[in-house]
């Protein structure tokens, strides 16, 4: 790890100045083969930043992002940091209703806009109105030889914007970026991050005088892949982390396997962040051999648990350490790590999801929030320097998943004599899609909609591939009939792909407790003993 990189800076438009000072030349980012340097990157971000001000965006501001990963975004997440205003990324496989939400609850004033998105973007404005967008900037635009260039539209909008490095008197406790997450009200939540998120797991480190090798980390001199979307904090905090570090970041648009592993190979890559499905659909591919991923020497996963055939692919073929990492959107950086040094084939701890990183801690709490001693089940509570500011315009919920600087993550587990967290469910039922969290609640509201359907229980259940896969029990309304490819059609449009079930179950009522709450493990039960209709 650089320690001087993270030493001397305590916010993103400070470190993209350090970044710029002391390795212009370098690589920041390689994005189907075009590559940008720090100090281009600085440059560009520093008159994206002038022209969001000329546009009328300030400190406190929120701006949306609806594109793809590519060198636009993040240059645009860090003009959004030297205006002093909070970027929004926006995931593009919502649907417009998902979409026009986001916008609405953030009261974004401005909107960068992929082309590849226009039609959803027209869906989501095309209703009531939203009366803080006032501006929508098309990234896309006509090259010199004529060709599309996604980059034109961007380039042009600042084109004449000056490059001076801007002063939004922002400090490490002040927002930068907002993530929308959802919860069991089923109604996306805006997750407030600041600046101080990228900065303290490796502050701590230092400080601790803790071995890089034994967690994650970044180095200045590292090749870091931007596999996972960066709508969500496991992507865009994995760039920002190597970024305040001076890393180079290979990004893909979408990830693909069989591009995934021609880029490690062809540009070196030495770390990456993936789901495990991810590491199997790499491992799949035919030209994963050890001399491809040569360059590797580690891969953090999270989302899941690794499997111990899984894990013995893994080292005979990436040859490198792995870490396992559990956290959230909340939490907003790695809580928890499995070390490398567990990663042992018939290692004890496998089905752990390991100790906290220095400078957080860790306990277990029963109902009314008491500590429990180790072995006991309860609710996981994280307290790290890193967590969110806390959820856009909604008081009540922060005060609830923030107790006394402690972060309630909505999992049950329990820790180990040694300290090591072993994770049994999950309290907010999330279902988890390679990687992707899905609310059941959500789900539910739509399916309800169905006038065939009476009530309705969204359930994940094991699945090889994905991890999870999404289930659906429908109690249907007396003498309504419905087959599983009408449930399936009428959500198309509704949700996005991934949150659509891909079986359906008819049951004759569900099971719930005394105040109404779907008892899922009861459901998930029920669903094991029927026989799945396909969709």
């Amino acid at each position: 790890m650089n320690q001087t990189n993270h030493q001397t800076c305590r916010t993103l438009t400070e470190a993209s100045a350090r970044n710029a000072a002391q390795r212009p030349g370098r690589t920041a980012l390689i994005c189907e083969d075009r590559r940008t340097s720090y100090a281009r990157l600085h440059r560009d971000s520093n008159r994206a930043a002038h022209a969001l001000a000329a546009a009328g965006i300030g400190r406190g501001s929120r701006v949306a992002y609806l594109g793809r990963e590519s060198e636009h975004y993040y240059l645009t997440v860090l003009a959004c940091a030297k205006a002093g205003a909070v970027i929004v990324p926006v995931n593009w496989r919502l649907t417009s209703a998902e979409v026009e939400h986001i916008l609405r609850d953030s009261s974004a004033e401005l909107l960068f806009l992929d082309e590849e998105f226009q039609s959803v973007a027209d869906g989501a404005l095309a209703g009531p109105g939203l009366p803080s967008l006032r501006t929508v900037v098309r990234l896309d635009g006509t090259g010199q030889d004529g060709a599309r260039d996604r980059g034109a539209g961007l380039r042009d909008w600042y084109a004449r914007a000056p490059q001076t490095d801007t002063d939004p008197g922002t400090g490490p406790d002040d927002p930068v970026l907002q993530i929308y997450t959802s919860g069991t009200t089923g109604l996306p939540k805006g997750v407030v991050i600041a600046h101080r998120t990228f900065f303290t797991l490796p502050e701590a480190m230092r400080a601790s005088g803790a071995d890089p090798d034994d967690w994650i980390d970044w180095r200045a001199d590292d090749v870091s892949l931007i596999s996972l979307p960066g709508f969500g904090i496991a992507g865009i905090g994995w760039f920002l982390h190597g970024f305040c570090a001076g890393a180079t970041h290979v990004v893909m648009p979408m990830y693909v396997a069989a591009e995934a592993v021609r880029l490690i190979r062809a540009h070196g890559v030495t770390i990456t962040f993936v789901a495990p499905t991810m590491l199997q659909m790499m491992l799949d591919e035919r030209d994963a051999t050890p001399e491809t991923f040569a360059s590797l020497r580690k891969i953090a996963y999270g989302a899941a648990p690794i499997s111990e055939g899984l894990l013995l692919r893994s080292l005979e073929t990436f040859g490198c350490q792995l870490a396992q990492i559990y956290a959230s959107t909340e939490a907003g950086s790695v809580a928890v790590c499995l070390p490398p040094s567990a990663h042992k084939p018939g290692g004890p701890l496998l089905k752990a999801a390991g100790k906290p990183c220095p400078g957080n801690e860790i306990k277990v709490v029963d109902r009314d929030g008491n500590e429990l001693p180790p072995g006991e089940i309860g609710q996981v509570c994280i307290r790290t320097p890193a967590h969110m500011v806390g959820y856009w315009n909604r008081p009540e919920a922060t005060a609830e998943a923030l107790v006394d600087g402690w972060l309630r993550m909505g999992d049950a587990g329990y820790l180990d004599e040694d300290g090591h967290l072993f994770l049994c469910d999950r309290i907010n039922d999330t279902i988890i899609v390679a990687g992707q969290n899905i609310y059941p609640a959500e789900v539910e509201k739509q399916l309800s909609e169905h006038p065939a359907v009476a009530d309705a229980a969204v359930v994940g259940v094991p699945d090889d591939h994905w991890g999870e896969a999404v289930h659906a029990a429908v109690v249907l309304r007396p003498g309504a009939e419905v087959r599983p490819r009408q449930l399936l059609l009428f959500l198309r449009g509704r949700l996005a792909d991934y949150k659509i079930p891909i079986r359906y179950h008819v049951l004759d009522s569900l099971p719930r407790n005394p105040s109404g709450k779907i008892l899922r493990r009861s459901v998930r039960e029920l669903l094991g003993a029927s026989e799945a209709a396909p969709a």
